[in-house]
């Protein structure tokens, strides 16, 4: 079995719903949901209706808007995450909540930084006595 990757774009809509949409075969899908497992879920199930992809054989790729990020990591702390990009936690926080919207360098200089991170915690090995 032939493993498909596909970029999964996931943004907010309104409220706290997510949107989601993938390109396959020239197709658009779409669906929302309140969490990012349950829009995978109902976006590999909408490849099967119209495209007889099976769900195993999906692998998504992720994309997401800031709102959307810091749902799915709901574990990373906004104001740390701030103060490691070297920006105003104020002003993060207004981009998870929908306030404002970053610039393209706000966004790139949040993604590097995340990616920072995680090449830390890579790194990290745990000692036990």
């Amino acid at each position: 079995m032939e493993i498909v990757k596909i970029p999964l774009t996931i943004e907010r809509q309104g409220g706290k719903e997510l949107w989601g949409r993938v390109e396959f075969n020239d197709n658009l899908i779409t669906d929302f949901a309140e969490t990012v497992a349950e829009l995978e879920a109902k976006i590999k199930g909408l490849l099967w209706d119209f495209e007889e992809l099976a769900p195993e054989q999906v692998e998504f790729t992720y994309q997401y808007d800031i709102y959307a990020l810091f749902k799915k990591f709901d574990f990373l702390k906004i104001s740390t995450v701030a103060e490691h990009a070297g920006m105003n936690p104020g002003l993060l926080r207004q981009y998870v909540s929908g306030a404002k919207s970053p610039s393209q360098d706000q966004a790139k200089k949040i993604e590097r930084t995340l990616h920072n991170l995680a090449a830390e915690l890579q790194e990290a090995i745990i000692v036990t006595s």
